[in-house]
């Protein structure tokens, strides 16, 4: 009997760890010894780079090793499509992804690895209320299977970190470890991360993104003015500001994008000698750094002298500033006899402005903006469920200004989406600027406190948002007559899927010495579907296991002698596969595909004989489930 040849699908997500430890063995060979890593050999390949001294300075807290042990973990999930929940599910490339984030990001990571290029967080600010992060390092899908449910037999939450608690900041460092060094990888080498805080664990989120990402990529702390009025109830100051961390994956890559200017910044400039280069503002020409040949004495047009003053130098030589005298770029004042400064012509500027690190509301936005613009787009019932920390969707396209390229289909991500004002800013800022941006927003589905009509769940409040924001756009581009420019289709959409159990069967174990338990369960695994599985999930199943992304296309293939063919094609990668679930494999089929070697065909092994299985394996790179 001819043996068969095949591989197995991917059962569960990248192994983090593994993957790190090759990436070690392929730069540093010399540091392993029978396939393990050999410290004293990798000390001598590191040489001077390696502290050897007994202190040095390290950041840990009680629960680091868990957080890390955690991180490691593949995940065994999958992600569900809910098309009823979408809008226009075949064609857009958002993401709406209901789930706990760390099992989520740990299933887009294949598919995402070094491919976004901005992530925006706004994570529980650790302020003693509910923390509904609460990690199980032996099972964390399990966990986030039982938490959907959210509540005990007594109605309370089943998670919480109140400041009375022992680990109060640990639990908070243990639940973000391991959700930011998988945001680190999925950046593009180019990319940045912003992060929302508030004085209680910036800090702490700063040391520990100093170990993730390198304090040498530390970008800038934003101060963004929250509130447009003082609290006068506060018992020692109004907090009138967050912070907005911003970390680059490679600083040195990594640039900001100039802000568009603004009619105000242009306002200040004029032409009061109607010079024909156009309006300009003037510009101090000294300084106070000491400049050699900044030590002179110039004369106005009136015979009026003038020194750079004491302490201070004038910017050029004086052979450049009888150039701009002589090019007209000196201006003296309206009557010739003023301290000379520099034309700045509004031509000759760069068309944007350098982002600045404190940001006004009046610019951005405020909390009691926030709030009013959900309240447009979700209809509460019960003002219990109204979310008090939402973030203006004008302060996230600040964001998107700076760190996105209109026209270059970015991919920009946030897993903490909360009610999606990300997602939002994303489809306001596409319209404005005629961009291409894609979303993925995660959000765990956590409970409302008085769960309404359409509204049980955080999740559901950002979908009703995403539903009416779309809404609002497709009918102002009906009523504005708006053309779609350079032939690019707006994306008006979303796709939602959500976090569930794996399809395959999962091997639990037997009982010592129980032979009759084992032979069941052997014989349960000839087919390691789960029962009740349909087709459509599991290939959504294996196309994101296989490293396909959410947003790829799958489309049922004509009859195909008997068998149902799927064709699964992820346009961004530039690949394909072909999948067949039938419970039994028929060679005309086969032949039908005109499969070759550099084609993916995936099928279940109990569907092949052995002969078929040799064969296929010989024609093209066959998996089976």
């Amino acid at each position: 009997m001819t043996e068969k040849r095949t591989e197995p699908v991917a059962r569960q997500t990248e192994d983090l760890l593994a993957q790190r430890v090759e990436k070690l063995k392929e730069f540093l060979p010399e540091a392993f010894s029978e396939e393990k890593i050999d410290f004293d050999k990798l000390r001598r390949a590191l040489g001077d780079a390696v502290d050897d001294l007994p202190e040095r300075y390290s950041f840990t807290w009680a629960g680091k090793r868990d957080a890390i042990r955690l991180l490691q973990a593949p995940s065994r999930a999958t992600l569900v499509p809910c098309p009823e929940e979408s809008v226009n599910f075949g064609e857009t490339k958002n993401l709406f992804i209901e789930g706990e984030n760390l099992e989520v990001l740990k299933l887009l990571y294949k598919a995402y690895a070094g491919r976004v290029k901005m992530i925006y967080i706004d994570p529980p600010y650790n302020t003693g209320n509910d923390f509904i992060y609460s990690d199980d390092y032996s099972d964390p899908l399990g966990r986030y299977l039982e938490l959907t449910e959210q509540v005990d037999e007594a109605g309370n939450l089943l998670s919480s970190n109140p400041e009375t608690s022992g680990r109060y900041h640990s639990a908070w460092l243990s639940m973000m470890y391991p959700r930011l060094f998988v945001a680190r990888q999925l950046l593009r080498e180019d990319g940045v991360i912003f992060v929302s805080i508030d004085d209680n664990e910036v800090q702490n989120l700063r040391t520990v993104m100093d170990e993730l990402f390198g304090e040498e990529n530390f970008i800038t702390t934003v101060i963004w003015q929250k509130v447009y009025a003082p609290k006068n109830t506060a018992r020692h100051f109004s907090e009138d500001h967050d912070y907005v961390v911003l970390y680059a994956r490679n600083a040195d890559v990594w640039r900001p994008y100039l802000l568009p200017r603004t009619e105000e910044a242009d306002a200040r400039y004029h032409n009061p000698d109607d010079d024909p280069r156009g309006v300009w503002k003037s510009s101090d020409m000294t300084a106070r750094n000491y400049y050699s040949k900044g030590i002179y004495e110039v004369t106005s047009p009136s015979g009026k002298t003038f020194r750079a003053g004491v302490g201070r130098y004038w910017r050029s030589s004086k052979e450049k500033f009888l150039e701009l005298d002589a090019d007209n770029r000196i201006w003296w004042g309206p009557d010739g006899d003023s301290t000379p400064a520099l034309k700045r012509f509004l031509s000759e500027v760069q068309q944007g402005i350098v982002p600045q690190t404190l940001w006004p509301y009046e610019d951005v936005g405020h909390t009691q903006e926030a709030k009013k613009e959900l309240l447009k787009y979700v209809p509460f019932e019960q003002t219990e469920n109204v979310l008090n920390t939402v973030k203006p969707p004008r302060l996230l396209q600040r964001m998107l200004q700076i760190a996105t390229d209109p026209g270059e289909g970015d991919i920009v991500l946030d897993f903490f989406a909360g009610s999606a004002p990300l997602g939002q800013a994303v489809l306001k800022q596409n319209r404005e600027d005629d961009g291409t941006r894609q979303f993925v927003c995660v959000q765990f589905p956590e409970p409302l406190p008085k769960p309404e009509k359409g509204l049980a769940t955080i999740a559901d409040i950002a979908k009703t948002r995403l539903h009416h924001v779309i809404d609002e756009l497709n009918a102002s581009k009906s009523t504005l007559g708006f053309e779609e420019k350079d032939e690019r289709k707006e994306d008006l959409g979303f796709r939602v899927f959500k976090l569930a159990e794996s399809h395959y069967r999962n091997w639990a174990g037997v009982a010592q010495n129980d032979d009759g338990e084992l032979a069941r369960r052997m014989e349960e695994f000839t087919d390691p579907l789960l029962p009740g599985w349909k087709p459509e999930n599991v290939v959504w199943e294996v196309a994101i296991k296989e490293g396909f992304s959410p947003t790829s296309r799958i489309e049922k293939l004509p009859d195909v002698d008997g068998n149902t063919v799927y064709l699964v094609t992820d346009a961004d990668i530039n690949q394909s596969f072909r999948i067949c679930l039938d419970d039994k494999l028929d060679e005309a089929a086969v032949r039908t595909l005109k499969l070759d070697k550099e084609d993916l065909f995936v099928c279940r092994d109990i569907a092949l004989t052995d002969d078929l299985a040799a064969n296929l394996a010989l024609q093209c790179r066959l998996k089976t489930i």
